[in-house]
């Protein structure tokens, strides 16, 4: 007869295997770099890196003095490690239907599994390209309940989002849950909306703001990264080419030989949006050359672009494509995905006033480059 113990055995062991191994997938971007707890000191991460050392390796006569030695240049990137949480919900009621079978309560179990796994996978990929803090969209234009957004691809029904000015948030507390979402008109139904003017405002995941990953965005357009100010530190500056008209393969290749050149750094995957990379296949199959195709890490195709993966992603905006080195980037994490567990080792819990019981999947972890001059980024692009 299945229990609650045998339920919560079964998370601890079948399923969070499973559940890891699954999320180890979660984007061509994410299954190239390293993951690790290597440097992580508490709750931040702490990575000294190397600025470089030219001062101790000359040519000379046999005669003359050895050269002193040339110190190395140190830069210490810190971050906090974001907590990154997913829940599952089973009610009594379920459990008790289900008893009398086994294969019903696995059944139960792997729907609310695999629900997890699908919410973690769409929102930790979301995160990779955001700006730490939950930005989704931009608002154009309202007509009641339904807004018109600049960029629809981060959005799914059920989700709770919050909505900001450049700084601050309106009406905090009330978040607008999303229940409908028209890709092919860019536009988002909400269940409330107040009634005020809202065009030209920001939609962000409810209670995100300042706790998710320093994904792309932050990285490349943020004023500061890791606790330093990119003014006063280029170390922290990726390169942004802004080339302002039609990009051709000669500019791409252009950009890519300016980091192998000036910073070597040669980047190993380029990443953009699925409309980019038509783009990028449309230039290589105009000068009449075989589109070539490869399989990266992860199973995931793409197209070579002088031996560089060009990897699509869906939370990679139109406007953007990164050329980057994966190798300089992992993800420091205090733990893999593991269970939170109760002082009694228990996974699944009752939910205070309810008749269910919860279990939670909890991550703590950062993205950190460790290079970030050796990163670009082409803007102001078009086909």
């Amino acid at each position: 007869m299945v229990t609650i113990s045998s339920a919560d055995a079964a998370l601890k062991t079948y399923y969070l295997d499973a559940v890891t191994a699954q999320l180890d997938s979660i984007s061509p971007f994410y299954a190239a770099i390293d993951k690790h707890s290597e440097n992580v000191y508490g709750k931040e991460v702490k990575l000294a890196v190397v600025r470089g050392n030219y001062g101790n390796v000359v040519a000379g006569g046999e005669d003359d003095d050895l050269p002193a030695a040339g110190g190395n240049r140190y830069l210490t990137l810190t971050a906090p490690l974001k907590n990154i949480y997913g829940t599952i919900e089973i009610s009594d009621k379920a459990i008790r239907a289900s008893r009398s079978s086994d294969g019903a309560f696995v059944d139960l179990l792997n729907a609310e599994v695999e629900g997890l796994v699908s919410c973690a996978k769409v929102n930790f990929s979301r995160m990779l390209f955001g700006d730490g803090n939950g930005y989704l969209a931009a608002i154009t234009r309202v007509s009641g309940t339904t807004f018109t957004v600049d960029r629809v691809n981060a959005f799914y029904v059920g989700m709770v989002v919050d909505l900001y000015t450049s700084e601050e948030i309106v009406d905090e507390g009330v978040g607008m849950k999303v229940t409908a979402v028209d890709y092919a008109n860019s536009q988002i139904t909400v269940d409330n909306a107040d009634s005020g003017a809202m065009a030209g405002l920001y939609l962000y995941l409810n209670g995100a703001y300042g706790k998710e990953l320093t994904g792309m965005q932050a990285l490349f357009f943020g004023d500061s990264v890791y606790g330093t100010d990119k003014s006063s530190d280029s170390y922290v500056q990726p390169t942004e080419f802004n080339i302002a008209g039609t990009i051709t393969e000669e500019i791409l290749m252009e950009k890519i030989n300016y980091l192998e050149e000036f910073y070597n750094s040669r980047p190993n995957m380029i990443l953009c949006s699925f409309t980019s990379r038509r783009g990028i296949a449309a230039l290589l199959a105009q000068n009449r050359r075989q589109v070539d195709m490869t399989v990266i890490q992860g199973g995931y195709s793409a197209v070579l672009f002088d031996g560089i993966p060009v990897v699509a992603d869906r939370y990679c905006p139109d406007d953007a494509i990164y050329l980057i080195n994966t190798d300089d980037f992992g993800i420091y994490q205090l733990c893999d995905w593991e269970w939170m567990e109760d002082e009694d080792g228990k996974i699944l819990k009752q939910v205070p006033g309810k008749a269910a019981y919860s279990a939670t999947l909890v991550k703590y972890a950062e993205l950190i480059c460790s290079k970030p001059c050796g990163q670009g980024v082409i803007t102001g692009f078009n086909f």
